[in-house]
């Protein structure tokens, strides 16, 4: 590995020369296609742009703010394709996630969108409860119908983001009487999935379920319409690293062209400078170095996980450790993250073929 002079940090704890590492790696397989991304900010989506082109990422899929899709696309030009989500910094935003995102739904479908993403995270039971609606977010609140029926109507697409990792279960939410357990956040997906047959579903997050491929296994084969994406470097690293090669590469053949290639890379303007920016995002970063180096390092884990034998500490923090076990590990720890090798075959299917065979075939509807 190829370390730089620099300041450990939570996207860099190994000081690693992140351009030379895309040097040393190569170009992958394929060009990659991600899936599932957060890009916003002009500027920082230029930041973003060199990282994703280091490492072989030629076209993105992205839950942009309503408000920045001119920026955005201003610098990435026709390599991203949005996907419908509401406005989640307006002021009213009880209005925001019902009447107001039929409206975003149609200005989206304007703009090339084809999915629309429905978040449904059990804190999303907390968010609601500060609006005056605790069951706003859930996937099967009534104005959540409303907006499945006119996306359904327009031709799009349902990304979902149903549950959170295990670590979160055990910790933030143990009182399953306010969020359910995790088996039971997938309930009403299962229901709608069957109700909307005929629509994709993209399940966030390894579909929410990395830890338990079976369980996996047995939701993608109760519901052919169901695909998932690899999104939540964190998170899969941790958890998929955990299984031995030969069941990750066993459910990969054995749903083939349903596992897309995503990061869920976040970028905003406020990780170019010391303004903490909403929700503290202008923590992560703060300045173009630091950007692209929390930028970069989502893909140099998921490209050294996937292709190489590496084995040994993620660069990336996960605070998740600490808050399972305070007493071991602290907000720079790390897991183990173990490479996979995969065979160039199956590389191919995830960076791209699989993404051409669904997400891709569906935008080009028109």
């Amino acid at each position: 590995m190829t370390r730089a002079a620099r300041t450990p940090s939570a996207s860099n704890r190994l000081g690693l020369d992140y351009r030379a590492e895309a040097e040393r790696l190569g170009p992958p397989v394929t060009p990659i296609i991600d899936a599932h991304a957060h890009i916003n900010g002009r500027d920082s989506a230029r930041v973003y742009e060199e990282a994703r082109r280091a490492y072989g990422v030629v076209h993105v899929f992205s839950q942009t703010l309503p408000s920045n899709a001119e920026a955005v696309r201003s610098v990435l030009g026709e390599s991203v394709s949005f996907v419908a989500v509401p406005d989640y910094t307006a002021p009213d935003r009880l209005r925001a996630h019902r009447e107001g995102f039929l409206d975003d739904i149609r200005m989206w479908h304007g703009l090339g969108a084809r999915m629309v993403k429905f978040w449904c995270a059990p804190r999303g039971r907390d968010y609601g409860r500060e609006v005056g609606d605790e069951t706003l977010m859930l996937l099967d609140n009534p104005w959540r119908r409303k907006q499945m029926d006119l996306a359904a109507s327009l031709g799009m697409s349902f990304m979902v983001h149903i549950a959170d990792p295990d670590t979160w279960f055990r910790t933030k939410y143990r009182d399953a009487s306010r969020y359910g357990t995790k088996h039971e956040q997938y309930e009403p997906l299962e229901r709608l999935g069957e109700e909307y047959r005929n629509i994709p579903w993209l399940l966030a997050h390894m579909g929410g379920s990395p830890e338990d491929l079976g369980f996996l296994a047995g939701l993608l084969e109760r519901h052919p319409n169901f695909i998932i994406d690899t999104s939540a470097t964190k998170w899969m690293v941790r958890e998929l690293s955990k299984h031995p090669r030969g069941a990750l590469l066993e459910f990969l053949q054995q749903f083939r062209g349903r596992v897309l290639f995503g990061s869920d890379i976040v970028t905003h303007d406020a990780h170019l400078s010391d303004d903490p920016g909403p929700r503290g995002m202008g923590e992560q970063a703060r300045n173009e170095q630091e950007a692209f180096d929390l930028y970069a390092s989502r893909y140099w884990a998921y490209r050294t996980m996937l292709e190489t034998s590496y084995e040994g500490e993620s660069p990336i923090a996960d605070p998740d450790l600490a808050m399972v076990e305070p007493d071991r590990f602290d907000a720079m720890s790390a897991p183990v993250l173990r490479g996979f090798a995969l065979p160039p075959e199956e590389l191919r299917v995830l960076y791209r073929e699989a993404c051409e065979g669904t997400l891709t075939a569906w935008y080009a509807r028109g």
